[in-house]
């Protein structure tokens, strides 16, 4: 004798709708819902329950740091329907969260995000906000310029700004629709008067212009990776990820034009992700230094102005 037939989604979300009564009750079934469905994370969250928790607090128009007062509060149907609406939705286009509810938080500060740029979650803004950077960087006033190159939505330059307030901060990127939404995000920081941008291939629209600091999260993704990718990183743009057979075509380039761009003593942050192997084989001559990042994992390169002339 045959099992019996899972029912179909809408009847169980239609059931979640009528049964649900609390801010906990939500949750529970998000998590739920984000497992079964086998959702990926990453962007913003790397579990099922810190995603529902985000979601079900966005969807109520509550505060994303405040839940436990919240748990028990109970709901009208309306906003149980609404909650239920954009689980089903993140489950079945696989949607990451940021480009649905069209924010990202990153170092505590919120960005516009939809798909016109990478959802922000370089670990480059963490080491901003640490004191990684200090043997290197003892004094923030020392830096009067920085660029963000391959800026996408600004996030890292507009962190750059905070972190380095006497700085002036140009961010750079090959695609329209990308500065797009950094000058959106700049105008909602209100700092067009420090951060502006440039559009162009890589060092092309930054001809004879030198900087203390460049930091720089390019495509990086190997060939093989992103034939893997799960469905929630293909809603990205592939040209903001897609880094060639190795990950390194463009880092390539970024490298060997860097030290022109660099003041004397300038630094380089460079992202390159889970592909620290590649990165080492690609320029085994080059001296650089991978900063600890929140993962542990050998993400991010420091590069010295000096170093460049090797790699």
């Amino acid at each position: 004798m045959s099992g019996a037939k899972p029912r179909p989604r809408v009847a169980q979300a239609d059931e979640a709708v009528r049964t649900m009564q609390s801010v906990r009750d939500l949750i529970r079934y998000a998590v739920s819902r984000l497992q079964s469905a086998q959702a990926s994370f990453g962007h913003g969250t790397d579990n099922a329950w810190d995603e529902a928790v985000w979601l079900v607090l966005w969807s109520l128009h509550l505060p994303l740091d405040r839940l436990d007062p919240m748990l028990d509060a109970r709901l009208a149907p309306s906003e149980i329907a609404a909650v239920i609406a954009l689980i089903e939705q993140r489950c079945a286009e696989r949607v990451p969260l940021a480009y649905l509810t069209g924010e990202a938080w990153l170092r505590g500060e919120r960005f516009l995000c939809d798909a016109r740029a990478l959802v922000p979650r370089s670990p480059i803004a963490d080491l901003l906000d640490s004191d990684a950077l200090e043997p290197w960087l003892p004094d923030a006033g020392d830096i009067g310029t920085v660029l963000d190159l391959c800026t996408g939505g600004a996030s890292l330059a507009i962190l750059a700004a905070y972190r380095f307030g006497q700085a002036t901060v140009i961010g750079s990127d090959l695609s329209i629709d990308a500065l797009a939404l950094a000058g959106e995000n700049i105008a909602l920081h209100r700092l067009a008067d420090r951060v502006s941008l440039r559009q162009g291939s890589l060092w092309s629209p930054l001809e004879g212009e030198r900087f203390d600091l460049v930091l720089c999260n390019p495509p990086y993704v190997n060939a093989a990776s992103m034939a893997e990718l799960p469905a929630e990183f293909r809603h990205e743009p592939v040209s903001a990820l897609a880094g060639g057979n190795d990950g390194m075509d463009l880092i390539r380039q970024i490298l060997a034009g860097a030290r022109a761009h660099l003041n004397p003593g300038g630094l380089m942050l460079l992202e390159v992700g889970h592909e620290a192997l590649h990165f080492e084989a690609a320029f085994a001559q080059l001296e650089f230094i991978w900063l600890p990042t929140a993962s542990g994992e050998n993400s991010v390169a420091l590069i010295e102005r000096d170093a460049l002339s090797l790699a």
